[in-house]
């Protein structure tokens, strides 16, 4: 790991954390799934949601790692990493912490969708990447289900059949969100891509019928 990475996420200092934009996206890349490891590890910890100063350090460096793989199109390389700490966070809380507040586990999971959904039209990313994604439909955060439906969405345009196998679930979230409030709207565009790639259901039946799909 670049050693700057190592004394911010191994000492936790804050001080430090925004030193790692001065450095050139190519000098971190081949250190960028180590660093999400760590991250994991500590967002993971007992004392992380209490934690203000750990929480800022995790918030920096994801902002520093995303941008890093984007910049260098590594996505493909890290996704695992990446995703693995997208999964975590779905053992954590999710739900937000009154009005709008969302909680640290959620914040996480906020800033790594894009990062890794954006990337709709790469299967090998999307593989990894469309499980994960679809346990967040029925996470109960609202934004981030709105979100993953979005993605989705377009992940059934652009590869249909990697859904295909998780059209049940999708079907199911749909229909808990049919009063558009947890991403079931966008999420009637995915079913109809994906009824052709799988055998009717009663699940999907109830959903064509009421949505008129």
């Amino acid at each position: 790991m670049h050693h700057l990475f190592r004394l911010v996420l191994g000492q936790r200092d804050l001080s430090r954390a925004g030193d790692l934009f001065s450095l050139e996206d190519a000098v971190i890349e081949d250190c960028l799934s180590e660093a999400l490891e760590e991250i994991k590890a500590i967002s993971c910890s007992p004392d992380y949601l209490t934690n203000d100063n750990d929480q800022a350090v995790v918030e920096i460096c994801i902002t520093r790692i995303t941008t890093a793989i984007r910049e260098t199109r590594s996505i493909e390389r890290h996704g695992a990493a990446l995703v693995s700490l997208w999964e975590s966070c779905l053992e954590h809380n999710l739900q937000p912490q009154g009005k709008d507040e969302d909680t640290p586990h959620a914040k996480i999971a906020s800033d790594i969708t894009s990062c890794i959904l954006q990337n709709y039209n790469q299967p090998p990313v999307m593989a990894l990447a469309v499980p994960v994604a679809v346990k967040f439909l029925q996470g109960g955060n609202k934004e981030l289900s709105r979100n993953m439906s979005s993605y989705l969405s377009l992940a059934a345009i652009a590869k249909a059949d990697l859904l295909a196998e998780h059209t049940e679930a999708i079907t199911c979230s749909v229909l808990r969100g049919t009063d558009h409030s947890r991403g079931g709207y966008t999420g009637t565009r995915t079913v109809p891509l994906l009824k052709l790639k799988t055998p009717p259901s009663p699940h999907r039946a109830a959903l064509l019928t009421d949505l008129r799909l």
